[in-house]
């Protein structure tokens, strides 16, 4: 994450989300704390960096989900060359 997104307003809101204990305290909290469109774009995204992972192709993501080439291309760099937040989590869930 860049630095300039460190700030204690992000800082708290992390401390907010850590703080959840199950999917229903995640829905109640983010249906609070974001618009319908915000968590839509939110799963939409997380949904496309699974799929990139599963090397599924750019039409088939887009078609699936419904995302534009540019929301794929900016997941893709996010996988590529981002702070590896995708890949953590999405290897994480496939532990379980």
């Amino acid at each position: 994450m860049s630095r300039s997104v460190r700030t204690p307003a992000v800082d708290g809101l992390c401390d907010a989300i850590l703080s959840l204990q199950n999917r229903d305290e995640c829905y109640r909290f983010f249906e609070d704390v974001c618009t319908v469109n915000e968590l839509t774009s939110l799963s939409q995204r997380f949904a496309v960096a699974k799929m990139l992972t599963e090397k599924k192709t750019y039409l088939e993501i887009a078609q699936e989900t419904g995302a534009s080439t540019a929301t794929i291309s900016r997941v893709n760099r996010a996988l590529l060359y981002g702070s590896d937040g995708y890949s953590m989590v999405l290897e994480r869930l496939e532990k379980k």
